[in-house]
């Protein structure tokens, strides 16, 4: 899960500008500009949801009031101030970007394929938002359980129906902003398959235009996932941009502490609530 929050992270600086000597092979992954936009808060609020029980809409409701301005779509918006805990028919890429947890828990790609499903109708009750979030668990929980790319990438064609097959080089010369699943999806499947490591993940998803942030999380997930951590510390980039002062000054560390919750640390009483 630390790679998708660390996508995000990494992405934020890049999702609508670009400097102009900006080279994806080379830039730094994270400077002081970057910052958790939505992707993060919700990912985490998955994880506090599968750790507590809490309904999925009840958590990303809870969240996403504690933490208003991070850059959440109107669509949502709209949910959070009415309240809601129906589905809009979603078809954005907001389902997909916030399941990798999912992926990490459960232990059969079953389970985690169905809670992906209850994760998303709450909000993204479209078809193609409900299969982006669960071709992203199950992407995850594929790769962290030691299944190769290629049977990754045979899964999510053959029960997903995403193009796996197009190379980055022929997306980076028709790059555009798209906030659809449907969009979203194979360039991120893409620029996983095509990385050596985490980092050169990202660095494929700072190649093409595009939502940066949410293609990074997306793919950042499934990466750290696959080989087996990010490379950096972790922990420290997660204190440096997860905690945070709130609007009296005091830094706020919750957001950090159910990022960095085991579940065993629930059973030994270290729990919290939203």
């Amino acid at each position: 899960m630390y790679g998708a929050i660390l996508g995000d992270i990494a992405g934020s600086l890049y999702e609508f500008t670009r400097p102009e000597e900006f080279d994806w092979r080379t830039v730094e992954l994270f400077s002081g500009p970057c910052t958790f936009t939505d992707d993060t808060v919700l990912t985490v609020a998955t994880k506090y949801a599968v750790l507590t029980g809490l309904p999925y809409a009840k958590a990303y409701g809870d969240f996403g009031r504690r933490y208003a301005k991070v850059g959440y779509g109107n669509m949502f918006l709209n949910w959070l101030n009415n309240r809601s805990q129906k589905g809009y028919q979603s078809y954005g890429n907001g389902s997909a970007m916030r399941v990798s947890y999912i992926g990490w828990h459960f232990s059969t790609l079953e389970e985690v394929e169905e809670q992906a499903r209850l994760s998303s109708i709450c909000t993204h009750d479209h078809p193609e938002g409900i299969l982006a979030a669960q071709a992203t668990a199950a992407a995850v929980f594929l790769a962290r359980t030691g299944a190769g790319k290629k049977d990754i990438a045979q899964y999510l064609h053959k029960e997903y129906g995403y193009p796996v097959k197009k190379p980055l080089a022929l997306y980076r010369p028709f790059g555009k902003f798209d906030v659809t699943a449907k969009g979203t999806m194979p360039l991120a499947i893409r620029c996983f398959l095509e990385s050596e490591d985490w980092e050169s993940c990202i660095r494929n998803v700072f190649s093409v235009v595009c939502d940066t942030d949410t293609v990074a999380c997306i793919a950042g997930g499934i990466a750290e996932a696959f080989y087996g951590g990010t490379g950096f510390d972790e922990d420290a980039l997660l204190r440096r941009y997860l905690i945070k002062p709130n609007e009296q000054g005091v830094f706020d560390t919750f957001l950090y502490q159910w990022a960095t919750k085991r579940p065993q640390d629930l059973e030994d009483g270290k729990g919290g609530s939203a």
